[in-house]
């Protein structure tokens, strides 16, 4: 792979799952690949499990790694034909030239501004950066997606489905504060590339995600309808993607016991952090059939396997 920013740039997704379970079973097999190499990781948002998880990831695989957060004082501009007298400090055009010759892979997390749509969607921070740099260019997620997660859900399916083609559900859930649909988006465009899953996607009207992420067929409002049958309950919160970035405060759509009692003794799933007893209760997400903690450390194993798909020996 030359990028890795959306389920397009894999051409074969089960190969990938097969290559993250193999790096799981002899995490340091490949050791070899990263021998006199680097990655950088650029952070323009915090992190925990994407820092942590790429950072092991790349030293498994013999990599030096240079961490940096882009958050702070250091601006970087990405307007081209601007007149640069304000507070951003270096074009987007040197930053990837120098980093690129700093480093044998780049991978870099931005965010959403969650104010403008089109600039948001546009994803022109992740896009600049692959337009400017010379090496190859991983997301740790952007103002859309989020596809180190989804490759780490297809992981976690795989290994916990009892069917050929479980149901999954995707559902909106609660949360205080504004959240991207960045999540969401990747998860539904990432279940529906790979295939080998009956996809739905739950959540309250005016909450729908993008039509080019989840086409109107897949979605329902009515939760409880969704959840019957299903095998897999995945929960994430995600702010309007029409009323851009409006939040509601709808305390009915927690996942709980009464709510899983309606599925197929489904395995629960989220991307983490998660609000306890907002997003999903304790009794939920403390039973054995939340699989959060696994899907954690599977992010390891998936990033694993994207950086040795970069690999340009």
């Amino acid at each position: 792979m030359k990028q890795f920013l959306s389920a397009a740039d894999v051409p074969d997704i089960n190969a990938l799952i097969v290559k993250a379970r193999a790096h799981k079973a002899d995490p340091f097999g490949s050791h070899h690949l990263g021998q006199q190499k680097m990655v950088i990781n650029l952070f323009f948002n915090s992190s925990l499990r994407t820092r942590m998880s790429t950072e092991k990831a790349a030293r498994q695989l013999g990599y030096d790694v240079i961490t940096y957060d882009a958050s702070g004082g250091w601006g970087i501009e990405f307007e081209d034909g601007t007149v640069m007298n304000g507070n951003t400090a270096e074009h987007v055009r040197e930053a990837a030239g120098v980093l690129s010759q700093y480093c044998d892979i780049l991978c870099v997390r931005s965010f959403p501004s969650l104010t403008d749509k089109a600039a948001d969607y546009e994803d022109r921070i992740m896009k600049a950066f692959v337009e400017y740099a010379s090496v190859p260019v991983v997301s740790m997620e952007s103002a859309t997606r989020h596809p180190l997660q989804s490759l780490t859900d297809c992981v976690t399916i795989a290994e916990h489905r009892k069917s050929a083609r479980p149901k999954v559900v995707l559902t909106w859930a609660p949360h205080p504060r504004r959240l991207p649909q960045c999540v969401a988006n990747s998860f539904a465009e990432w279940m529906l590339a790979w295939g080998e899953v009956d996809l739905v996607v739950a959540n309250p009207k005016g909450f729908d995600l993008a039509p080019a992420f989840a086409p109107k067929n897949l979605i329902t409002h009515d939760q409880e309808a969704a959840f019957a049958g299903a095998d897999f309950i995945y929960a994430k919160n995600w702010s309007a993607y029409e009323d851009y970035g409006a939040i509601t405060d709808l305390p009915g759509w927690v996942v709980d016991e009464k709510k899983m009692a309606l599925t197929n003794d489904a395995y629960f799933m989220h991307c983490l952090p998660v609000r306890r007893n907002v997003v999903v209760s304790d009794g939920v997400i403390d039973s054995t059939r939340s699989l959060v903690l696994k899907q954690a450390n599977n992010r390891t194993w998936a990033a694993q396997a994207v950086l040795a798909g970069m690999n340009r020996e």
